[in-house]
């Protein structure tokens, strides 16, 4: 089952379902007319909507309609909660080597996470608008999910059922804003801007054989002005799964149905496949020649993530963004 949401109908978007290779949709106002409306009771809508899916595929919908991905808000508008892991640990050693820092012990067993915006995110075609170039604009490709209701202190054997919807994210930093803010000792503000989720959300069961033990085992592509930029395994590195992130951020408090839970930016460690962000691109160059040669995102630069069946269908869609100066 495949889901997204239309620009029309207020700031929460409108519920449609998806068919399989992204040319039409249904509405779906009998069963929900968001998709946190349907997340909030997810037990009933799921098999609804999933009834409808099967009957899209099988073209026996006559309410069928053509889908304009330029039409369509992030799947999930804006949620209750946004949490993001930083799961691929060839990033964080890239990042810590290239200033000479050691990783600590304890990120191989604990797994980083903090709270980012959640209160919008872009449309996947939408521009991403920055006052200036001198933030250090990047782009961070990743995987995220979505959950239900989940308990406190829930397992990660638990935490697997939880996980009804997975995506991408472009989520969009401001690197030069970084060092400073973490530098005071209380994490991300400024520096971490709205993100932008792929034009659908998918079930981990459409996903396959491909989606195994809360793992998404697909490359994740990206372009930097239509040029490859990576494409780096997203099933190979993952030093904590899904379940285990989500058993994570649920430790002391429980997570609201539609809360999105992050990969972090998908790294290997063969970088003969290419990153998932220009600071990763960097920090190989700083360990390499002393230096950085690859400058940040400018506007009118543009970025594509997209990821691929084992057939070359996209299944979430592409995030195709461009970076504007922002005016009021």
């Amino acid at each position: 089952m495949k889901l997204a949401s239309l620009k029309a109908g207020g700031r929460d978007g409108t519920l449609i379902v998806v068919d399989r290779p992204l040319q039409s949709y249904v509405a779906v106002p009998e069963i929900a007319g968001t998709l946190q409306q349907a997340l909030d009771d997810w037990s009933r809508t799921a098999p609804r909507l999933n009834a409808v899916s099967e009957a899209l595929n099988a073209g026996e919908r006559a309410d069928a309609q053509r889908l304009d991905l330029t039409a369509l808000a992030s799947p999930l508008p804006r949620a209750y909660e946004f949490v993001d892991g930083s799961a691929y640990l060839p990033h964080v050693e890239r990042v810590r080597r290239a200033r000479g820092a050691e990783v600590p012990e304890s990120f191989y067993t604990d797994p980083l996470m903090y709270q980012a915006v959640s209160a919008g995110f872009l449309g996947p075609r939408d521009p991403v608008f920055v006052v200036s170039e001198d933030y250090g604009i990047d782009f961070e490709a990743e995987v995220v999910v979505v959950t239900d209701d989940v308990p406190m202190a829930v397992g990660s054997g638990e935490a697997a059922a939880h996980v009804q919807l997975v995506c991408l994210i472009n989520d969009v930093s401001l690197r030069n804003l970084i060092p400073a803010e973490l530098a005071k000792g209380f994490g991300f503000l400024q520096s971490k801007p709205r993100s932008a989720l792929s034009p659908v959300l998918v079930t981990p069961e459409e996903l396959g054989p491909a989606w195994r033990d809360s793992v998404l085992h697909l490359p994740l592509r990206s372009w930097l002005n239509g040029e490859r930029f990576g494409e780096p395994e997203a099933g190979v590195d993952m030093q904590f799964s899904f379940a285990e992130l989500i058993a994570h951020a649920a430790k002391t408090r429980p997570l609201a149905a539609g809360t999105l839970v992050g990969s972090g930016t998908v790294a290997n460690q063969d970088e003969a496949l290419g990153a998932s962000c220009l600071a990763e691109l960097r920090m190989l160059e700083i360990i390499e020649h002393g230096k950085p040669s690859t400058p940040f995102m400018s506007f009118g630069d543009t970025i594509r993530i997209e990821m691929l069946d084992a057939a070359g269908g996209s299944i979430f869609g592409a995030i195709e963004q461009e970076i504007r100066p922002y005016g009021r």
